[in-house]
């Protein structure tokens, strides 16, 4: 048929990998030497401090090596058969490979995918995935058996996935319930979410409809608006004045999910190997496709400096975490007697933070951000499992040959993630060898900021 007959017109892949710059040689020693001096940075500053405070007790998320060291991630979300899977068989040139990702009209990815690099192509088991702590994934062991049958990981050489790693995840099914899926679904899209440096939300122009899994899923997302990219996929199955129509539902439906002043960017194209349906705004897809591609090669080309960005973020909420334990001790000390019951002393600090100014002090004294404090209600958890008497002052938290945790973790959030910002941004190698002590013996040229 002419329908049969137009799809087998595979479309010219040449742009991905010119504007990906798949072809381009990496300075692959300067990046290595970058990421050593950061795991430095961690493992000496930020990580005695997590640990004399106990701070994965409060956050749940501890930084491996493999998270350091790991690729970014790219995270495919939406509801079911919008084409998540076909995008990424599109990027990688998968069509008709043995190892392209099943698709189809009905909801076909019932796993979560990781498609990372390999020097063979091999499927790797969840469990595999999970046992191995050279890789970022070992975290995800604490979602249950029946989850890690649900992970697969397949491996491939390939020049895009030498720099990006991506995410697959079963579709959105709004009539189903949570626990059909025999693991908790929205608390495993939280932990990849958290960890994602670019996350596309796809949608269907026939599929505009926004249930409570949706909802519950922008709800997850809030706070990362910066990371993500709505894409409107398919877009070559309208009339062009029915895209518009369709562009703006869609806009309509995700504004109460969105709040933010500027709302996140919308790619309207069909990501997929086949050529566009004729009589459709072609050049249009094509610049959209462009600029999505080159979204990705920003994140790809800013993948250190957005590392920095999250250790040192890490090691702001530490710090903060540390000064509010550390006062939450000088207050007990200060309200203990001899005749006091220790237990009721402290369970009247933890009730009433604010009438002993446990977090007012420490936007006094210090330059912490109010936005930056944690929820007062988790410290009452927090110390539930934690007793206080577990705990030292930062005050006492100092040694001879290493010095104060304190300082220690200063130095690095003001001076030497900063430093090591600077070098990479004017492109001088951070060799260890040369300033292992003073962060290359450079002054940030400019306070540190977010890209």
């Amino acid at each position: 048929t002419e329908v049969e007959e137009f799809d087998s017109v595979l479309r010219d892949r040449s742009h991905i990998d010119e504007t990906l710059r798949l072809a381009a040689e990496e300075k692959a020693a300067d990046y290595a030497a970058a990421i050593q001096k950061l795991r430095k940075i961690y493992h000496t500053s930020i990580k005695p401090m997590e640990q004399a405070y106990k701070y994965n007790e409060l956050r749940q998320h501890e930084i491996s090596d493999g998270e350091i060291t790991s690729k970014p991630m790219v995270l495919f979300l939406g509801p079911w058969s919008v084409g998540k899977s076909s995008m990424i068989n599109y990027l990688l040139g998968l069509h008709d490979s043995p190892y392209q990702l099943y698709t189809g009209a009905e909801p076909t990815t019932s796993e979560f995918t990781v498609i990372m690099h390999g020097e063979k192509i091999r499927s790797v088991e969840g469990i595999v995935m999970a046992a191995d702590s050279s890789r970022s994934f070992s975290p995800l062991e604490k979602f249950g058996q029946n989850f890690l049958e649900k992970l697969i990981g397949i491996e491939m050489p390939h020049k895009l996935l030498e720099r990006v790693t991506f995410v697959d995840t079963p579709g959105i099914i709004e009539n189903r319930k949570q626990q059909e899926r025999g693991y908790p679904f929205n608390d495993v899209c939280q932990w990849f979410i958290d960890r994602a440096d670019l996350i596309f939300v796809v949608f269907d122009p026939t599929k505009l409809d926004v249930g409570l899994e949706l909802e519950m899923l922008f709800r997850q997302l809030k706070g990362r608006e910066s990371q993500i990219r709505i894409i409107l996929n398919k877009a070559d199955n309208l009339a062009t004045q029915d895209l518009m129509r369709v562009y703006g539902a869609l806009f309509w439906s995700l504004a109460p999910l969105i709040n933010v002043t500027e709302p996140p960017r919308v790619y309207v194209s069909s990501f997929w190997p086949y050529d566009y349906a004729p009589d459709t705004s072609r050049e249009l897809f094509k610049r959209e496709e462009i600029s999505l591609l080159e979204d990705l090669n920003q994140v790809i080309e800013n993948r250190m400096e957005n590392k920095i960005a999250f250790i040192r973020q890490h090691a702001i909420r530490v710090r903060i975490h540390a000064l509010l334990v550390d006062r939450y001790v000088q207050t007990f000390k200060e309200k203990m007697s001899f005749f006091s019951d220790p237990e009721l002393v402290f369970q009247e600090i933890v009730d009433e933070p604010d009438k002993f100014y446990i977090f007012k002090s420490i936007l006094a004294k210090t330059n912490v951000s109010k936005f930056d404090l944690p929820n007062r209600d988790a410290y009452r958890d927090f110390f539930g499992i934690n007793p206080i008497a577990n705990f030292k002052s930062l005050a006492s938290q100092c040694s001879y040959i290493g010095g104060c945790l304190l300082d220690k973790i200063e130095k690095a959030i003001t001076n030497e993630l900063p430093a090591l910002l600077s070098s990479i941004n004017s492109g001088k190698q951070p060799g260890l060898s040369s300033c292992e002590v003073t962060g290359c013996g450079e002054k940030p040229k400019n306070r540190y900021r977010k890209n």
